[in-house]
């Protein structure tokens, strides 16, 4: 089953050609991010005009790549939410648009569903059920992954998401955008030494999450450790405290703040994940979503998972951040078991 994968939720325009969920036969993606950051994060209006900009030109190059003519697909998957509706209804619109003149079904996918599956592309041996983690800059969710159609969440966070908060951490520290990779690299360049910040929601098998606080917590901590404030960083919103990157010293602490929150982070998401596998008796816990390209996240659940026999699944660098070929795997399971959308459904920044 050949099937053309569209993704434009936030910031990625992408499509992809995959083949029976197991070969991707094409998957271009044009990021946004020189674009986003000098604003520190994404401009919904920003994004849904590059969207419109890019995606006939990511179609077709989906299309050469692949090798093969528009008239040898079987399905068209779209994302159809979560996300941000603007970027959302440029993809759905062009799905819509090409299922009409094509004369081939449309599945609409949720974003979600979207990375879980991921997996699929890669690994052969993954089976039902099993428990999923989307760690990304908009969701923290864990899964029970019973079947195509029974996908149950089992927690999620209560505010923000792990990637929005390591985004506006990095803001703060005035580290620029995105801050994940940033915050992963400083953190690496240092040894804990005794920052400790607050884990929330850490009863035990409590599968939620929270990292609203923690965001807090290193606000206080680096008005504490550089003396200096400022007095609109109120709370929700973060702005970039003002102090000499040249100064050693302030390079050093800056180090010491990150590793402190990314353990932080990691400790909660760790533990949280093998609390959920080990509730459901799986052997594999997949994780996945931008946040699961981290390498720090990666080695954790490796240590871990072989203490207690459970197998961390994750994706391939590139299938973590946002992209079409998961859509596509996603929509073959779906298009499998005779799962179509008529086109009048709509684009969801919530699901």
């Amino acid at each position: 089953m050949i099937i053309l994968g569209i993704e434009t939720s936030c910031d990625e325009t992408s499509a992809a050609i995959t083949s029976d969920a197991s070969q991707i036969l094409s998957n271009i993606v044009v990021s946004q991010i020189d674009i986003h950051k000098e604003y520190g994060g994404v401009v919904p209006e920003l994004a849904s005009r590059k969207h419109i900009e890019s995606i006939a030109w990511v179609i077709d190059r989906a299309f050469v790549e692949a090798g093969i003519g528009r008239e040898k697909i079987d399905c068209i998957g779209v994302t159809k939410g979560p996300g941000l509706i603007g970027s959302l209804l440029v993809g759905v619109g062009v799905a819509k648009a090409m299922s009409m003149s094509l004369n081939k079904p449309v599945c609409a996918v949720n974003h979600l569903h979207g990375h879980l599956f991921a997996s699929f592309l890669e690994r052969g041996d993954l089976e039902f059920p099993f428990v999923g983690m989307v760690v990304s800059g908009g969701h923290t969710t864990i899964f029970n992954v019973k079947s195509v159609t029974d996908i149950e969440i089992m927690g999620k966070t209560r505010d923000d998401a792990a990637g929005e908060a390591f985004d506006k951490v990095a803001k703060l520290l005035g580290l620029g955008y995105p801050g994940g990779a940033i915050i992963e690299d400083l953190a690496g360049k240092c040894e804990l030494d005794g920052i400790k910040l607050p884990r929330a929601l850490m009863e035990k098998y409590n599968l939620d999450f929270s990292f609203s606080g923690l965001k807090t917590a290193v606000l206080k901590k680096s008005e504490e450790i550089f003396g200096i404030r400022r007095i609109d960083n109120i709370p929700g919103s973060f702005h970039a405290l003002a102090y000499d990157r040249e100064d050693p010293d302030v390079d050093r602490n800056l180090r010491r703040i990150c590793r402190g929150f990314q353990e932080a982070v990691l400790e909660v998401l760790v533990t949280k994940g093998y609390w959920a596998a080990r509730k459901m008796g799986a052997d594999k816990l997949v994780v996945c979503g931008g946040v699961a390209a981290n390498r720090a996240l990666r080695e954790r659940f490796a240590i871990r998972g072989k203490a207690l026999g459970i197998e961390p699944v994750f994706p391939s660098l590139p299938l973590c951040a946002d992209n079409a070929a998961m859509i596509a795997s996603r929509a073959t399971f779906l298009a499998r078991e005779g799962i179509f959308d008529d086109l009048g459904f709509g684009a969801a920044s919530r699901l």
